[in-house]
Order: C-alpha cells, then sequence, then structure tokens
C-alpha cells in the first residue's frame, strides 16, 4: 500500500473538507439535550441557519442526511396517489424521483439529456395543460451534483407564476446552499430541503427543510401517516430551541460555527469566492480539450464541473490512477455517465491554491494516462485567478 505524506486532497463534490475551526467545535462536550446552555445553542442555530437560506420562516433541522430531508419535504404535504412533476436533470433528480414512487407518489418525469438543468418553459407548457390542478408539486434540484448543472430557480418560480397553477414548489438544494445564492422567500419556495456536507462545512448528518407558511398550512391537514417526518412538533418544540427528541447535540455545536465562518467571509464573497473557482477550472478543462458536461453557460455550476473523458477511455481508470499517484478523491461518474466522466468539486472551505493543487493533480494524471496533449490546464486557470486577485 502506497504511503502518503501531507493531507489527503478530497475533491469529490461532498462530502466536503471540514474547517479546522469546525472541526474543534464538534469536539466540544456533550451537553444536556434538555438544559437550558442547550436552550441558548438551539435557539441560536435555529434562528442563524435562516439567514443561510433568506427565510424569515422556520428551517427544521433532522438528524439524517438530503434523503431524509427529500422524504420528510414529500410526506407533510402531499398524499399517496397525488402527481408531482419532476425534471430529469441528472441522478439526484432521478433519485429523488424514485423515493417519490415509492412513497406512492405519482411522478411524471419530464425528460433531460443530464447537460442542463430544468427547463422553465417545459415546465410552464406541462402547467398550463393541466387545468384540472392534478400536479400537486413541482421538484427541481437546485445543484445537480451528477453532472455540474445549476438550474434557474426563479425563472421555474416565474414560470408558475405565469400559468396561475396552484403547485406547491419544491427545491433540493443540498449541493448549492452556501455555495451560490439561494433565495427561499424572494423565489418564492414552498419547501428548501438540503444537507450539512456541503458548502455548510459539516460531515453528514444533519438535513434541513425550510418551508413556507403556505406548506406549513397544507401539512397541518394534508400529508401522509408519519411520525419521525412531522413538521409541527418540531416546529413546536423549536421555538423554545429544543426539538421532540433527541438531536445531534456536536453537529449543532459545528453547525453554530460553520454559519459563524459563513458570515466573516460574508456570503456574497463566498458566492464570488465559488464563481471564480468554477470559471478557472473550466478555464483548465478547455485548456486540457476536454468537455464540460453542462453545456448551457447559464447553468454552469460554482459548486463542482463534470469533465468527459475522450470516448473509449474510462474515467474511473484515470480516477484510480490520481488516487493513488496525488491522494486526491475525484467525483465518479453516476448513472448513465458511470465510466464517461469524473467530478472535480470546488466548493466549502476552498481557496486559489488548493484549486491549484487540485488541478496540478488533475493535469499529472491526464498526462500520465496517455492524454498528451493535456497542457496549459494549470496555467490557463492560474491566469484568470490572478487576474481576479488584482480587480
Amino acid at each position: 500500500m502506497t504511503t502518503h505524506s501531507g493531507r489527503h486532497f478530497l475533491q469529490i463534490p461532498g462530502p466536503t473538507n471540514v474547517p479546522d475551526r469546525v472541526l474543534r467545535a464538534i469536539d466540544s462536550p456533550t451537553i444536556d439535550h434538555r438544559g437550558p446552555e442547550f436552550v441558548e445553542l438551539g435557539l441560536e442555530v435555529l434562528g442563524s441557519i435562516k439567514t443561510i437560506f433568506k427565510t424569515t420562516n422556520p428551517v427544521i433541522i433532522f438528524p439524517a442526511s438530503g434523503t431524509g430531508a427529500w422524504e420528510s419535504a414529500l410526506v407533510n404535504v402531499l398524499q399517496s396517489g397525488d402527481k408531482v412533476l419532476m425534471c430529469e436533470t441528472g441522478q439526484f433528480s432521478t433519485l429523488w424521483s424514485r423515493l417519490a414512487e415509492r412513497l406512492g407518489l405519482d411522478v411524471e418525469i419530464i425528460p433531460g439529456d443530464w447537460r442542463r438543468g430544468a427547463d422553465p418553459v417545459s415546465i410552464e407548457e406541462r402547467l398550463t395543460a393541466d387545468t384540472g390542478h392534478e400536479i400537486k408539486a413541482v421538484c427541481v434540484v437546485h445543484n445537480e451534483t451528477s453532472t455540474g448543472s445549476l438550474s434557474r430557480i426563479k425563472d421555474v418560480r416565474d414560470a408558475i407564476d405565469r400559468t396561475g397553477h396552484p403547485a406547491l414548489y419544491m427545491v433540493d438544494t443540498i449541493s448549492s446552499l452556501a455555495s451560490t445564492d439561494y433565495r427561499h422567500d424572494e423565489w418564492g419556495v414552498d419547501v428548501t430541503v438540503s444537507g450539512s456536507q456541503k458548502g455548510l462545512m459539516l460531515p453528514p448528518g444533519l438535513s434541513f427543510v425550510a418551508v413556507s407558511d403556505r406548506a406549513i398550512k397544507v401539512s397541518e391537514t394534508g400529508g401522509m401517516p408519519r411520525s419521525y417526518w412531522r413538521w409541527d412538533e418540531m416546529i413546536e418544540q423549536n421555538a423554545k430551541g429544543v426539538f421532540p427528541y433527541t438531536p445531534a447535540t456536536n453537529l449543532l455545536y459545528g453547525l453554530k460555527e460553520a454559519v459563524a465562518m459563513l458570515h466573516e467571509e460574508g456570503l456574497d464573497n463566498v458566492f464570488a469566492r465559488h464563481a471564480r473557482h468554477g470559471e478557472a477550472t473550466r478555464r483548465a478543462v478547455s485548456a486540457w480539450s476536454l468537455d464540460n458536461l453542462c453545456v448551457n453557460p447559464d447553468e454552469y455550476s460554482p459548486v463542482l464541473t463534470t469533465v468527459m473523458v475522450p470516448d473509449g477511455s474510462d474515467a474511473d481508470v484515470l480516477r484510480k490512477l490520481i488516487l493513488e499517484k496525488f491522494d486526491m478523491s475525484l467525483g465518479t461518474g453516476l448513472g448513465k455517465v458511470a465510466g464517461k466522466v469524473f467530478r472535480i468539486g470546488h466548493l466549502g472551505h476552498f481557496n486559489d491554491l488548493t484549486l491549484a493543487g487540485t488541478l496540478s493533480g488533475v493535469e499529472m494524471g491526464l498526462r500520465m494516462f496517455g492524454m498528451d496533449n493535456a497542457k496549459g490546464g494549470v496555467d490557463a486557470a492560474l491566469e484568470y485567478l490572478a487576474s481576479q486577485a488584482n480587480a
């Protein structure tokens, strides 16, 4: 087994690197989750997380992965047999639709080619045709982590509004929250789901559900049989700074620190940093004569870049080589693009020098893989980063 020195480069698009400050916070002694010290912590994190979603409404925190947030979103406002409209943008939109089907929902999918975000025009056309208002919810993945495409959430909201359709609007921000601009209230989203292990710079283990007044009202009289995922008990207890069952106390310590770090940098600066790193990475990919899986520049993800390898090449063999030689993990291709792409994560606790090291490892790996024309990518990225530093 190869022995490596230095830190492992975890450049998958989540889970991301956890900052030392957050690790130290998680390392705090566990406290009584029914005591006054926890109430102070609970009120602080339940309030501060709203600023990341840009909402004044409740954000419910479950000890779960993002998949739990998916399920909570559906079972609180929909009933078995309800029709939901989902957009095929990649593997994670596919998994969310599969979960919905398992819950007994009637899922209608707007097909996609995995190279674009959700199409507002197609959504508007389908809702316009639904004169009987059979569709109860529209579900969109904001940042499709398998493909590197970013859906235009406000444009979708505008499309829904133009039809006058009453469907609830649900958005998955698991890989976009705290990495690119998102506005739950302003964009009229009814249910936003997210997770801790991406832009929030935490380990996996917390899921989040931001809810509108309308969604809360629907959940009070509708929804499926549910217990763990109920919103009402959570909202009631959260108002007092506590939870109806044992919370992930130490992860909440980490959340407090992570939100503080985001605000110290400034959310707009965080978003600009991610956009800068996305552009630098795409310039490197272009210099290597490789293609970005996402084809619409308006939908390029600032969170990750999904890179296509030439026909006849196996992206997983390339990833294995880079892991063995340079101790760097890159994201694998998922679903329809398995073996055809690799994913470079550039999100979370990440800076220009980390990106430079990441792209250097990729470029060396491509050369060792036999792609002799993979030159100049690092230089192209560094030239862009330097120009931005002086801007």
